[in-house]
C-alpha cells in the first residue's frame, strides 16, 4: 500500500485556457505532467470541477455567473497532457470548491502524506488542502507553490499563510 498521495486540482481547460483562464495557467499542465512522470511511489488522484446547465441557478453560479467547466463540454476535459494519468478510479467530480468524497478517500487509504497542486492555488487548492488535514490530521499535507496557479497573487499569498496556520506546509521545489 502506498503511504503517499499526490491531487492533481483542477487541471481543465476552462481554468487554462476558456472561461475562467489566465495567463498564470499557461503551461502549468506540462509542468504537473514532467513532475508525475518524475515521481515514484506516489498515488495519483485529479479532481475535475463538474457543473452542468442549471449553474447559473447555484449558489456558486450567483456569486460567480461566469458558466464553465459544465460537464460533457470542451472546457471540461482535463488538460490533454494530463489525460494519460488520470482513470476513472483516481478522478473526483466536485460541484463546489472542496471535495468530501476526495478527503474521505485520503481518509480510508490512511497516507501520511500527501500533496497538492493545481488551479486555483486561492480556492479549490486550499479547500481541498483543508478537507485533507482535517481527513488526515496526523498526515504531512503539503501544496507545492510551484505546481498551483491562481489569477489573483493577492489571494494566493493570504491562502499560503492561513494554509501554515493549520499547519500544511507550502513548499517551493519538487517532492522528494
Amino acid at each position: 500500500m502506498q503511504t503517499k498521495a499526490i491531487v492533481v486540482i483542477d487541471m481543465q481547460v476552462d481554468f487554462v485556457k476558456g472561461a475562467l483562464g489566465f495567463p498564470g495557467a499557461v503551461g502549468l499542465d506540462g509542468r504537473i505532467a514532467s513532475l508525475l512522470r518524475r515521481l515514484s511511489g506516489y498515488d495519483i488522484y485529479f479532481t475535475l470541477d463538474t457543473h452542468h446547465g442549471d449553474y447559473l441557478s447555484t449558489e456558486e453560479g450567483r456569486r460567480l455567473p461566469i458558466p464553465h467547466c459544465l460537464e460533457g463540454s470542451p472546457g471540461y476535459q482535463l488538460m490533454g497532457t494530463l489525460t494519460p494519468f488520470a482513470n476513472i478510479g483516481n478522478t473526483f467530480k466536485k460541484e463546489t470548491f472542496g471535495s468530501l468524497d476526495l478527503a474521505l478517500r485520503l481518509k480510508a487509504k490512511g497516507y501520511e502524506e500527501v500533496a497538492f497542486c493545481g488551479i486555483d492555488s486561492a480556492i479549490c487548492v486550499f479547500s481541498n488542502a483543508v478537507l485533507a488535514k482535517a481527513a488526515l490530521p496526523n498526515a504531512k499535507i503539503k501544496v507545492l507553490r510551484d505546481y498551483c496557479a491562481s489569477n489573483s497573487r493577492e489571494a494566493e499569498q493570504n491562502a499560503y499563510q492561513a494554509l501554515k496556520y493549520t499547519h500544511i506546509d507550502v513548499i517551493e521545489g519538487d517532492l522528494e
